[in-house]
């Protein structure tokens, strides 16, 4: 479908979905962010839900203005995938194992490292930039300067919620890894504090919803936004990058006859800010819950534990501000789900997938998702397909 356009206080609210198959609190966060002063456009990617501070699956074009509520405390948070050169046939007939030793390898949950990963010790990575990176550690805000050792520990770690890690099948039996994860608990600290920081400025006390404060251009504090969002942009990057060569060790090892190769990692942020320019003028592009789907730019959208996931490649939409969905977008809350759905369910709807089966992940269900497919048909305009997936293992924290 091409989009539907909806009237909004400063600018028309472009939606790539059916109006009315959104939430009604999902439609007023809309509608409060098209009130924003600073706001040059608003596209809605077809997984839109509630969200808090700004729509998940949004994409919020703004001059001279940067709102950290719509970025979200999980910055930087999106998905690497890379194919193999396994196959079906390589798979033993017991995946418990290989489950297993990813899990052995990559802590998951709150869980961290005992000891910083060397990233020299990871084959074949790529550790430029990473001495910089670490002395740039110092610039952030003193708020969370202390948990410096932490943030170390939690490099190269999955988290929990809807991040996971799978080994998949495209539809030609190649395996494929893939994994969805963010710059973990000093991301969060980052983005609270200057949720925090931007609510108490005087420009934002006539705001509609307090959760949209937002720094604005040549000043202190959006110099110092910025510096901290960009680090924490690239501190999930790394923590991604790091988190699949663990991956990518664990399946050398367990697959050792097969001499397993891997082509070139693709990798994209679904919860960030990037500089871009549109129509003549230079923007602030904030996509919470939306990927970077600029013209034969590779993205990944994930469905959820039981269902395909896809490789895409970006057609360059620019009403979409070349933006596409970061995955299937939740039907229902986490609440919701629990109420809903039973352990019976979720083994039900994840036959066929070795991963945990309890009521730990319950709130992941496939069924609190939306369809992946569905939502794919609804951005063909956004996105063409490269490979489709299907998981066999899925890890969660």
């Amino acid at each position: 479908m091409s989009y539907v356009e909806m009237p909004g206080a400063k600018v028309p609210i472009r939606m790539w979905t059916d109006p009315a198959a959104v939430e009604d609190v999902a439609l007023q966060q809309l509608r409060n962010v098209a009130t924003l002063p600073w706001i040059k456009g608003l596209a809605v990617m077809p997984d839109v839900h509630f969200g808090k501070g700004a729509t998940v699956g949004s994409v919020i074009a703004m001059q001279g203005a940067v709102c950290p509520a719509a970025v979200g405390v999980d910055i930087g948070c999106g998905m690497s995938a890379v194919k193999t050169s396994l196959t079906a046939n390589d798979l033993p007939g017991d995946l418990s194992r290989l489950r297993s030793k990813i899990e052995q390898a990559i802590p998951v949950g709150r869980g961290m490292h005992d000891d910083p990963v060397d990233p020299g010790q990871l084959h074949g990575f790529a550790t430029a930039g990473w001495d910089d990176f670490w002395g740039r550690f110092g610039g952030v805000a003193e708020a969370v300067k202390f948990r410096r050792e932490r943030a170390a520990l939690q490099m190269g770690t999955l988290g929990s919620g809807n991040h996971m890690i799978e080994t998949c099948l495209d539809q030609s039996n190649s395996v494929w890894l893939m994994l969805h994860s963010g710059s973990r608990n000093i991301g969060k600290e980052l983005a609270e504090y200057h949720i925090g920081v931007a609510q108490k400025l005087p420009h934002n006390q006539g705001l509609v919803d307090r959760d949209l404060a937002v720094f604005v251009s040549d000043t202190p504090q959006m110099a110092a936004y910025r510096s901290d969002l960009f680090w924490a942009q690239e501190y999930a990057k790394h923590n991604r990058a790091i988190m699949m060569g663990l991956l990518k060790d664990v399946i050398r090892k367990e697959f050792k006859k097969a001499k397993p190769t891997f082509e070139p990692e693709i990798s994209c942020h679904h919860n960030y800010v990037a500089e871009e320019r549109y129509e003549g003028m230079d923007l602030l592009v904030t996509r919470k819950g939306a990927i970077r789907a600029g013209s034969g730019e590779y993205g990944i959208i994930p469905g959820s534990m039981g269902t395909s996931s896809y490789i895409v490649k970006g057609l360059g939409n620019e009403k979409a501000f070349n933006s596409a969905s970061h995955g299937a977008g939740r039907r229902m809350s986490r609440n919701a789900a629990k109420r809903r759905f039973t352990v019976k369910d979720l083994e039900e709807q994840t036959r066929g997938v070795e991963c945990r089966k309890d009521s730990g992940v319950l709130d992941e269900i496939p069924g609190a998702y939306k369809n992946i497919d569905q939502v794919m048909e609804q951005q063909r305009d956004l996105v063409q397909v490269v490979a489709k997936l299907k998981q066999f293992i899925c890890v969660k924290g």
